[in-house]
C-alpha cells in the first residue's frame, strides 16, 4: 500500500499510533509532505526514526528547510567555538518563535554523529514526488506550486515554489495534487478531515495545532487520523 501523510509537527506517539493503526509494514511506502519539525513534543525522536527507514520518504516543507538551516549554523558554532552574529541570532529568533524551540532543544541532547545525520536527513528532502498509483497519477508538494504554468517542468520551478504561502493548489495536468502545509479547516468549508477538491487533495489537518494527524491510502482512498 502506499500512504501519504503531512505535517506531523513533532507529533511522535500520534505518527507511531497512525503506523500501528494502519498496520504499516516494510511492504508498504509512506511519503511525508513536509513540515515534520516544530511545534509538538517530540521533532527529533521523529526524525531519527523517519531517517533509519527505508519506505518512508519526506517531501520537505518550509518548517523542514528553516530547521535544517539553524541546527546546521548552530553545530557549526558549536565545533568552532564562535558567538553567532547578529543576522543568525534574528533568524533564530524567529525560528524560535514558529515552533523551533523543541527541535533545537532536542538536537542538543545528540551527539555530533547524529546532530550530522539529522541535518543531512533535513537537507536531503526532495521538493516534490510524482507517483503513479491505481492508475492515476499523482504530484506530491507540500503547500502546492507558486505560479503554477501549465505545461511547465517541475523541475523548472525553484525549491521554495513548493513550500510558499499562496501556492496554487490545483490538478497538474492529469495528475492530482496532493497537498499539505495548512489545515483543511482554514482553507476548505470542512470539518478538519482531508478534504478532496477539484484536482486536489488537501491532507494537512492539524496535527500539534488543535487537529489531528491524518494518512489517505492512495491505493482504496481510505483516510485514517489521529
Amino acid at each position: 500500500m502506499t500512504y501519504v501523510v503531512s505535517n506531523i509537527h513533532g507529533c511522535y506517539a500520534d505518527f507511531i499510533a497512525l503506523l500501528e493503526q494502519i498496520n504499516f509494514s516494510k511492504k508498504d511506502v509512506m511519503f511525508v509532505l513536509g513540515d515534520v519539525v516544530d511545534i509538538g513534543d517530540e521533532p527529533i525522536e521523529l526524525l531519527c526514526d523517519l531517517s533509519v527507514r527505508e519506505n518512508i520518504w519526506p517531501v520537505a516543507g518550509e518548517h523542514d528547510k528553516l530547521a535544517a538551516e539553524m541546527l546546521a549554523g548552530f553545530s557549526e558554532m558549536l565545533k568552532e567555538g564562535k558567538a553567532p552574529d547578529a543576522d543568525f541570532i534574528s533568524k533564530m529568533q524567529k525560528w524560535v518563535a514558529v515552533g523551533g524551540q523543541r527541535t533545537l532543544d532536542g538536537f542538543r541532547e545528540l551527539d555530533a554523529d547524529m546532530r550530522e545525520g539529522v541535518i543531512d536527513y533535513l537537507a536531503d528532502m526532495a521538493p516534490y514526488e510524482t507517483l503513479h498509483v491505481g492508475g492515476r497519477d499523482y504530484v506530491l508538494v507540500h503547500s502546492g506550486i507558486k505560479d503554477y504554468k501549465a505545461g511547465k517542468d517541475l523541475e523548472d520551478y525553484d525549491w521554495d515554489d513548493f513550500c510558499a504561502d499562496g501556492a496554487d493548489v490545483c490538478a497538474v495536468g492529469e495528475a492530482t495534487m496532493i497537498v499539505g502545509h495548512a489545515p483543511t479547516t482554514e482553507n476548505f468549508s470542512c470539518n478538519g478531515d482531508i478534504y478532496r477538491g477539484e484536482g486536489f487533495i488537501a491532507i494537512d489537518c492539524g496535527a500539534a495545532r488543535g487537529g489531528r494527524l491524518a494518512c489517505l491510502c492512495l491505493d482504496n482512498g481510505e483516510e485514517y487520523y489521529v
